[in-house]
């Protein structure tokens, strides 16, 4: 597990971001985010309920943001070629151009990262709470995958394929990285819901957060 400082959630507050050390006004709703290592679906459990937020790892201190006070930006630069191959038939046609942030780290884009840090071990049953992707709204499609032999078969959500459950487990302690890719440019909302259930049996959620991706 990464070690890293605990900092406030930015929930569009510009008094509560001039009163904490490293934030500024500047932290306030609107805040713009496309470069550097951010944990997207950052997964937290305040013994109340479930939530996202995005944890900004580019700066230090480290911020918090609830989701809807951030702008999540796939720059032209993250323009990627579809190969050729039924396991890359998730993407479009071989040869289109889509967008993606990619798995492995690439400081000239932002970085997505899957995160359960927060997550206490013995809370959730099976120490794993999911993520869901509910919808998607803008000119393409999201879809999140991993590399490996096959990419199509490594998916965790696909906004374009109704035979995916589009539900990730998130473990506590985990942090992961995977490929976002957006299809076409502009701007998309993805709406992502978090539930579990308690060692106890009782479930918790789901709890709801819209992003925002402004994409090319």
């Amino acid at each position: 597990m990464r070690a890293f400082t605990r900092t406030l959630t930015v929930a569009g507050s510009i008094a509560a971001a001039m009163a904490v050390g490293g934030l500024t006004v500047a932290h306030a709703a609107g805040t713009t985010l496309s470069q550097g290592h951010v944990d997207v679906l950052d997964v937290e459990y305040d013994g109340v309920g479930l939530e996202l937020h995005v944890h900004d790892e580019s700066v230090t201190p480290d911020v918090e943001y609830a989701p809807a006070d951030v702008v999540l930006r796939a720059l032209p630069a993250s323009a990627y070629t579809v190969p050729s191959g039924t396991c890359y038939s998730h993407l479009g046609t071989a040869g289109s151009t889509v967008y993606r942030l990619p798995q492995v780290e690439n400081t000239n884009l932002l970085w997505p990262g899957i995160s359960g840090e927060h997550l206490a071990t013995g809370v959730f049953q099976n120490d794993k709470v999911q993520v869901k992707l509910e919808s998607v709204t803008g000119p393409g499609k999201l879809t999140v995958y991993k590399n490996g032999l096959c990419p199509k078969s490594n998916r965790s959500y696909d906004s374009g394929d109704a035979t995916l459950t589009n539900t990730r487990d998130v473990a506590a302690g985990e942090h992961d990285h995977a490929n976002w890719v957006f299809t076409q440019a502009g701007s998309y909302t993805a709406t992502f819901s978090v539930r579990g259930t308690l060692t106890n049996g009782t479930p918790v959620g789901p709890t709801s957060a819209t992003y925002t991706f402004q994409v090319g």
